[in-house]
Parts: C-alpha cells; structure tokens; sequence
C-alpha cells in the first residue's frame, strides 16, 4: 500500500513546503510521506490530508498493490 499524497499535491498545486506548513506539519514528514520511505500512516495525519482534499474515496488516498 501507498500513500498518494505526492500525486495530490501535484493535482491541487501544492509544494511538499506549503502542506507542510498548512496541516502543521514538518517538512521531512511530508517528503517522507510522498517518497515512501514511511510505512506508518498516523492516524491523526492522514485525518488532516483526507479533510484538506476532501477525500472521500481511499482509492484517492492509497494505491493498493500486490508484491
């Protein structure tokens, strides 16, 4: 599983910085988040993506692949 957040920032033209900045967090939790060097999702974190791009669907979230 992966988390999209690098291909959400590019649909709603957001740099990794400002994100960072606008949902409180640091800047090397967000590179962290998009290059997908973090397996462990917070749960309070993904709260805040999921509200900031109005998600609805977790397909938008999370690619689900098969190893």
């Amino acid at each position: 599983m992966r988390l999209r957040l690098k291909e959400l920032l590019e649909k709603h033209g957001y740099e990794q910085k400002e994100i960072a900045e606008e949902l409180e967090l640091s800047t090397r939790a967000v590179s962290e988040l998009c290059s997908g060097k973090t397996k462990r999702y917070p749960k309070e974190t993904l709260e805040k993506i999921i509200d900031k791009f109005n998600i609805t669907d977790m397909n938008e979230l999370f690619e689900v692949h098969e190893d």
